[in-house]
């Protein structure tokens, strides 16, 4: 069955076939890679997954099965004109899977393994220090049928060679445990899905199209005449600069960009995108903010805009400049030719989880409503830097730095467009209970 997904414009549209453990496990690490638009089908049986493939085709640039046996029979039975790829299991899964099995008691014995490789069994278990156990690997391909994978676990198990079977394919592990034969289900890890995606992601034609597109980029030193002041001369000071222009430039020159002086503290330059993608590690991190911060106690607001023209990426790097400054700086925005933001990057400080994209379609809503684009840039910066969505009164009015009062008719005014609703009821030893306010609209 389809599910749904949320609309934007101009990404790259990916179908993602398979169970809906696999498919559930693929959408968490997609929100990583705001390139994607994901279109996800789940389905009972892989015998289904030609027929879904078929039904997306035409919607979607590449396909993502969730097994190599989907993949294998969307290329033979399914008719389609894209690439298609498949989520690998590696050994990673088998330590975790060992690992459960081991605290079940279940590894009193021999064990069965299928869709790994002899080699990659045979490494695991001498990693954790248990070469000794007999391993049955099962040396068909990859794409096996599960009625063959069905009969090599039941074999091993029925001959006492085996005590439990490790399996990569979710149907067997369903049939042994029918059977009544202990199994584990090798699933893949969150850093197996990553590397596929990043595999189909360089498959697409988009990609390919959008890896020589010219992006702009505005950079701008925070608050830096208080930075100078604590210089004990002008000498120090013009050092300081120094040292500032030539870090820029030996960044703007790992992106193979062109960078010129605007002159005080802002900088202009000009790169690719796919070389400031591969540099930031898919919009996630700039090298640069950290080193500065670290040398000199600097901290820089960035904004890059990408654009079907240069006039258009010049005022979308502007707008994404506004945004960092808006937040107090220490950021990094991108906005997209679809008005899409992605940001803020990690800059000097660690941000625990990077907000993949917020789309043109929500900035507006929120607009809408009455929300400012400088509050709205602080609560995505805030929800990117700790996850936050939840808020007291006081609480939001020291993040927008305005009064209780402000902040009581704000939230009256969101929650009356939908953007918040009440969550919960805090008590107090003394006073009134304090409401919580969830920002529903940021989840």
């Amino acid at each position: 069955m389809a599910e749904q997904r949320r609309p934007l414009v101009q990404q790259i549209r990916i179908g993602i076939i398979g169970t809906k453990a696999i498919v559930d496990k693929i959408m968490k690490v997609i929100e990583a890679f705001p390139s994607f638009d994901a279109l996800p089908l789940v389905y009972q049986d892989d015998e289904e997954a030609p027929a879904l493939a078929e039904q997306i085709g035409s919607e979607v640039e590449v396909l993502f099965l969730s097994d190599p046996l989907s993949q294998r029979k969307v290329k033979e039975f399914g008719k389609v004109a894209i690439p298609v790829h498949h989520v690998p299991v590696t050994d990673a899964g088998l330590y975790k899977a060992l690992f459960h099995a081991g605290l079940q008691g279940r590894l009193d014995g021999g064990i069965s393994v299928d869709t790994l490789t002899e080699t990659m069994v045979v490494r695991t278990l001498k990693d954790l220090d248990i070469p000794g156990m007999q391993a049955a690997v099962y040396d068909g391909p990859a794409y096996a049928p599960k009625e063959s994978l069905i009969a090599f676990h039941r074999q091993q198990y029925e001959s006492g060679a085996s005590s439990v079977a490790f399996t990569g394919v979710e149907s067997v592990s369903q049939e042994l445990t029918r059977l009544g034969i202990p199994n584990e289900w090798l699933l893949p890890s969150d850093q197996d899905i990553v590397v596929s995606l990043e595999r189909a992601l360089l498959s697409t034609a988009s990609r390919r199209s959008r890896e020589a597109q010219i992006v702009v980029g505005m950079m701008n030193i925070d608050d830096f005449g208080t930075q100078a002041l604590r210089r004990n001369s002008e000498h120090e000071v013009q050092k300081l600069k120094l040292d500032i222009h030539r870090m820029v430039l030996d960044y703007v020159e790992s992106l193979d960009g062109f960078l010129t002086h605007l002159g005080g503290d802002e900088y202009l330059f000009f790169t690719t995108r796919g070389i400031f993608e591969r540099e930031t590690g898919g919009y996630k991190t700039i090298p640069l903010a950290k080193d500065l911060n670290k040398t000199h106690g600097i901290s820089l607001s960035i904004g890059m805009g990408f654009g079907q023209s240069a006039s258009m990426a010049g005022t979308n790097a502007r707008i994404a400049m506004r945004k960092a400054k808006e937040v107090g700086g220490n950021a990094c925005f991108i906005v997209r030719e679809d008005g899409t933001l992605i940001g803020p990057l990690e800059m000097a400080d660690p941000v625990q989880e990077v907000l993949s994209f917020t789309d043109a379609e929500l900035i507006k809503r929120a607009e809408d409503a009455g929300m400012t684009s400088a509050y709205l840039s602080k609560l995505l910066n805030q929800r990117a830097r700790s996850g936050k969505y939840e808020y007291k009164v006081h609480e939001l009015a020291h993040l927008l730095d305005i009064t209780v009062r402000s902040a009581h008719r704000l939230l009256q005014l969101w929650t009356d467009n939908g953007l918040v609703e009440i969550s919960g009821i805090e008590k107090v030893p003394r006073g009134r209970p304090r409401q919580i306010f969830r920002f529903v609209f940021l989840e």
